[in-house]
């Protein structure tokens, strides 16, 4: 059952990869839980699931009175959206989350919690950051992801935590499934042409599969009233090569048939390994599962994908089509 304090749960961009598997554990742990979404996804929440679909700027304080919780998932979720339309990156990454924090409070919600990510730190030669190492990023996602968290953190006092999750790469199967996700591609290409391609084996990535990742908003709705601050999220860093080496191996494994790897050396501005020991302490955040696994869960429903080259499948597809 729910804890005490927080009950019931407001999701701001919760019908997304993130939110159509966080919903459905949130209710077996017995928490009121609601979804604003413009749903350029689709809905592939569970039904009974209370969906409003608008824009979340459109969002009143009223509609977020009776609420202890506030999840934001919204915005352009990587790279290949803020690139193609910055403007918009920096209005929905960095306005909208400080803004939904604002009303929020003043809602009487006592808890935001934010999706960041490990982007922040842009390109970092050999160290492992924490969550008080520099943050370098100079380009439009991850400038704008670290806007947000300064934004909601403006707002934050003893009676309105604020947790930011910084998380590593997310892969793994959700019922709104993403092909454009590093474990996620490289399984695409196996499965497709037999081939996975790596575009620099030396970069570092901190991965995390996405029932991990689900995890951590667990553990953050349920964290001690007075808890707030930056928690990196990931179950371990992986060179983009030793990433491609696991997944090869385990779809060998699956399907029997052989692998090839392509190996480039493309230039990347993206490089880091980051420690997570802050939310093993703070969050009772506790990685479970591997590379191997993630891959075995997106094996395990193969027969629900159907056509892998479809343009729901890809973030940055969608968002080409979508006229604002």
């Amino acid at each position: 059952m729910a804890d005490s304090s927080m009950k019931k749960i407001l999701l701001g961009g919760g019908a997304g990869y993130i939110g159509s598997s966080l919903v459905p554990v949130l209710l077996d742990h017995g928490y009121e839980v609601e979804v604003v979404d413009l749903l350029w996804f689709g809905n592939h929440l569970p039904k009974g699931v209370k969906v409003i679909q608008k824009d979340l700027f459109d969002m009143k304080k009223e509609e977020m009175a009776g609420f202890d919780a506030f999840i934001f998932l919204g915005g352009l979720s990587n790279d290949p959206m803020a690139e193609f339309s910055p403007s918009k990156n920096f209005v929905h990454n960095a306005a909208l989350p400080a803004y939904l924090a604002y009303i929020a409070k003043q809602a009487g919600v006592k808890r935001y919690i934010y999706a960041s990510s490990c982007s922040v730190y842009g390109y970092t030669e050999n160290n492992l950051y924490n969550e008080d190492s520099p943050v370098t990023c100079g380009y439009p996602y991850g400038i704008s992801k670290l806007q947000g968290e300064r934004g909601v953190f403006q707002i934050q006092d003893d009676k309105f935590s604020v947790i930011a999750l910084r998380q590593g790469t997310i892969s793994g199967y959700s019922p709104r499934m993403r092909f454009d996700l590093i474990i996620n591609t490289m399984f695409k290409t196996a499965m497709t042409t037999g081939k996975i391609t790596i575009n620099n084996p030396a970069i570092w990535r901190p991965l995390c599969d996405i029932r991990d990742i689900v995890s951590a908003y667990v553990r953050s709705v349920q964290a001690e009233p007075s808890l707030s601050g930056v928690f990196n999220i990931a179950a371990g860093n992986f060179t983009v090569g030793e990433v491609g080496d696991l997944v090869k191996m385990q779809v060998e494994k699956l399907t029997a048939k052989k692998i090839a790897l392509e190996i480039k050396n493309v230039q990347d501005y993206r490089n880091y390994k980051v420690s997570i020991e802050r939310a093993r302490t703070s969050l009772g955040f506790q990685p479970l599962f591997s590379v191997r696994d993630t891959v075995e869960e997106i094996y395990q429903h193969l027969d629900l994908y159907g056509d892998f080259e479809n343009d729901e499948f890809y973030n940055i597809r969608t968002f080409k089509k979508i006229t604002w």
